[in-house]
């Protein structure tokens, strides 16, 4: 199958020596590039900036902000039979970037914003993909209500959501703790290294994937 992965955070420029980021390291997403590549599926990862190596074999776009990954997404999912938005995609972007770098003058500053695009819900509405569609969701208190809304509310098949606020595990980690909501049950993957976890999700998402496949046929 072809498999398209989004990883990373996303930068968005304020002026020309500042951006607004996130704390995602590209771990989780890249563990799941090299997981499905062994399993010998075609992989295209389409990053933010990270400090990794991008896995062997695997097809990849980087992108700096968030309209840049929503473009690259539009142009390639269409190819893919899954499709997994792992990235951590800033919400808001400047409504206008300053030409110079900004001068401190003041006790505050005031940074007017606007919302992205939204990658993950204009995957059916908009790209019309038709494939095995996987949001994760990175929150900090009712994970399991926060993800089931996202699920039915980006229409995927699978949301994979863990809890940031728990130390050790999330961004800036090397391990894991999720829980996989699908339509009509939940499964937890205990606390684990990001490369294990990636490796059990890699099996089941391929295996769920070609059911569907195979139902939709």
């Amino acid at each position: 199958m072809k498999i398209l992965i989004t990883a990373g955070p996303t930068r968005e420029p304020i002026d020309p020596v500042r951006f607004i980021s996130n704390r995602s390291s590209g771990k989780m997403g890249y563990a799941l590039a090299r997981a499905f590549r062994r399993l010998n599926h075609e992989v295209l990862l389409i990053s933010g900036p990270t400090h990794i190596d991008v896995p062997d074999l695997v097809d990849f776009i980087p992108v700096e902000t968030a309209e840049e990954m929503y473009h690259a997404v539009s142009q390639m999912i269409s190819r893919a039979d899954v499709a997994i938005f792992c990235a951590a995609v800033a919400d808001y972007t400047m409504k206008e970037i300053a030409p110079q770098k900004i001068k401190k003058t003041g006790d505050s500053l005031t940074l007017v914003m606007q919302k992205t695009k939204d990658i993950l819900g204009s995957a059916r509405s908009v790209h019309g993909f038709a494939g095995y569609l996987v949001g994760f969701a990175a929150e900090t208190e009712n994970l399991e209500q926060q993800a089931r809304d996202k699920l039915q509310r980006k229409d995927c098949d699978m949301i994979i959501a863990n809890d940031v606020s728990q130390q050790g595990i999330g961004f800036d980690a090397s391990d894991n703790e999720v829980m996989i909501i699908e339509a009509h049950e939940n499964t937890i993957l205990p606390r684990d290294s990001k490369e294990h976890i990636a490796h059990h999700l890699a099996a089941m998402i391929t295996e769920k994937a070609i059911r569907k496949n195979i139902a939709s046929a």
